[in-house]
């Protein structure tokens, strides 16, 4: 127990000494949203990655996807690195940091206001924000119950609550660069972490082959008739699992609290050795969670998922590690979930006071009162979120639990295609962007209320949340044909930022014989 608390008091005196020597960066909006638009290709690359992944993914979706697909599930962490990094960075990253900085926007509703001249179109993506990211918000916390009750003997309400307030105040004192640097180091811990996590489990079942040959003998007719079908390429259910790859790597291309790593981006260097070093985080931490996950059925004698749902899969196989590893494992998953838990209170508060308020209750050039209220409004959020995790926890209250299912899914049908396509297309229209965004959003909030009556595959949230994004990308060109054309100029203002012209050196470029 005096490895576990020693670790934790350590953890959260960095944590916090950090937010508050960081608290000269954040003293206008551009400094405590974007960091100055300044932050380098390490501190980008895993802020990226550590808001990518949270203790949802390694308590919840690992769990549940490596029981239900066996090893394949690792199809997933590999989706996360090539799509949800590697892709992601390459077709939006500069373009995003171009646009957006000619633009002046330091947000997502705030670029399609201005991409497409319309102040509604930016309140109506705020709005969709502010409803799904709070949920969202809240399921963080979920991972945390069954780890913090396997390892001390503490209420959850008090784990929640402490993660909370650490959380903001390093937020609220810091701001971006605060969250950024953090970022950084619960990345290094999320990396060694889960490595030394994976080799604890698998020796404990004999090593990785003999893991392997134990899960090929595992068999539910309930899933697949087919011997050693866990341990196979694909697993029992491809086409569910295609899903599952789609939604959590391609829908980071939507989520606007991991678009906005993009805006604050410092220059051309930090894009190319960011872009690396997120695939290869990504590689690691998703690749290494939904693989031990894989794993999960060999301690189905330990594990009552009927009873205790998929959350109690990945606390059981490391329940018998020792203390230390335990700590690291609490450390891992307490990263993973402030990371991601301060990456969406920003996004939140930033959105609700530059979109909303800003112009309206907030004047237009009064910073210092926009950061206080921002500041103000990340507590708020905070609060929410820490409420409604502990409703959820304590009660037979469901809605939640729902709404934390599509609210991914919701904001990455609504955002995807609009934000890809006013980058690359100027024939996109305002139009188009409305469809899209009251498309996705009534289609999962259906999700919820009606699923029952979709069709099979769709009444999952993950195939659904995966169907609006590709829908998305099919539905913006078809109604930007149909629909009155965009002011040209405009649209010539917002893409004459991809024709200045830059001095570069010759090793950037090659250019003509003097």
């Amino acid at each position: 127990m005096a490895i576990k608390v020693g670790l934790l008091l350590v953890f959260f005196s960095v944590m916090v000494g950090i937010g508050l020597y960081c608290r000269r960066h954040a003293t206008n909006v551009n400094g405590f949203v974007l960091g100055g638009r300044s932050v380098g290709p390490w501190l980008t690359a895993f802020a990226y990655g550590t808001s990518y992944f949270s203790a949802v993914v390694f308590v919840g979706y690992a769990g549940q996807f490596g029981w239900k697909y066996g090893i394949a599930a690792t199809w997933a962490g590999i989706g996360n690195a090539l799509l949800g990094s590697l892709l992601a960075w390459v077709v939006l990253g500069r373009r995003t940091r171009i646009m957006t900085q000619h633009l002046d926007s330091a947000t997502m509703p705030e670029f399609f206001g201005k991409r497409f001249g319309s102040q509604k179109l930016k309140v109506a993506a705020s709005v969709i924000i502010f409803i799904f990211l709070i949920p969202y918000t809240a399921s963080l916390y979920n991972g945390l119950s069954r780890l913090f009750g396997m390892a001390f003997d503490i209420d959850y309400a008090v784990c929640v609550v402490v993660m909370a307030i650490l959380t903001g105040v390093y937020v609220i004192a810091g701001g971006y660069m605060a969250t950024a640097i953090n970022d950084f180091i619960q990345g290094i811990i999320m990396i060694f972490g889960i490595c030394a996590v994976i080799a604890a489990v698998l020796n404990s079942q004999g090593g990785f082959m003999a893991a392997l040959e134990g899960l090929a003998q595992v068999s539910d007719a309930t899933v697949s008739d087919t011997p050693g079908v866990f341990a196979s390429f694909f697993g029992p259910d491809p086409l569910n699992l295609l899903g599952v790859v789609l939604l959590t790597s391609l829908g980071t291309w939507g989520l606007p609290q991991m678009v906005q790593k993009f805006y604050a981006i410092k220059d051309e260097k930090a894009i190319d050795t960011g872009t690396v070093i997120s695939t290869v985080f990504a590689a690691i931490v998703a690749g290494g969670c939904y693989f031990l996950g894989g794993f999960g059925r060999l301690f189905s004698d330990q594990v009552d998922v009927a009873a205790n749902g998929y959350d109690s899969i990945i606390p059981t196989m490391l329940s018998g590690l020792s203390d230390l590893l335990i700590a690291v494992v609490v450390i891992l998953v307490l990263s993973a979930s402030m990371s991601t838990l301060s990456s969406l209170v920003l996004a939140s508060s930033s959105t609700l006071t530059l979109d909303v308020l800003k112009g309206r209750v907030i004047r237009e050039n009064d910073e210092k009162s926009q950061v206080l209220v921002m500041r103000g409004l990340i507590v708020l959020f905070i609060a929410i979120s820490v409420v409604l995790a502990i409703i959820q926890y304590r009660s037979s209250v469901t809605f939640i639990a729902q709404l934390m299912g599509v609210s991914w899914g919701a904001l990455a049908g609504a955002f995807l295609a609009p934000f890809l396509y006013s980058l690359y297309w100027k024939k996109a229209t305002r139009g188009a962007c409305w469809v899209c965004f009251f498309f996705s959003t009534v289609f999962m909030l259906a999700n919820i209320f009606v699923g029952s009556r979709f069709p099979a595959i769709l009444q999952s949230p993950i195939n659904a949340g995966a169907f609006c994004m590709l829908a998305g990308l099919i539905l913006v060109p078809v109604v930007s044909l149909l629909t009155p054309k965009p002011d040209q100029t405009l649209v010539d203002e917002a893409f004459s930022c991809y024709d200045r012209k830059v001095l570069v050196r010759q090793r950037q470029a090659l250019g003509e014989r003097d």
